[in-house]
């Protein structure tokens, strides 16, 4: 991955976290930044996986890249999401 595969996939990662959000069933009690770094990791982790399967360089918009990132993104919030409502509040 290019220098500015890297920083476009945060910047994307910023909104894929929040499309994560909303494709997660249900309310999700963590705070917005954590929303985001998950959007960021999935938006790399997406990338990288697109990138090993042959299908991150395409003419248009990446739309399996783009989907892939989503899921991931859906996945990581609905994982911190259990995790983080299961804490107790002292």
């Amino acid at each position: 991955m290019e220098i500015t595969g890297f920083f476009a996939a945060i910047i994307i990662g910023l909104i894929i976290g929040v499309l994560g959000r909303l494709v997660v069933p249900g309310k999700q009690n963590i705070p917005i930044w954590l929303t985001l770094l998950i959007g960021v990791v999935a938006a790399i982790l997406g990338t990288l996986v697109a990138g090993a399967v042959g299908v991150d360089d395409t003419s248009g918009i990446d739309w399996i890249e783009l989907i892939l990132q989503v899921v991931f993104a859906a996945v990581g919030v609905a994982i911190v999401a259990g995790a983080y409502g299961r804490r107790r509040v002292r």
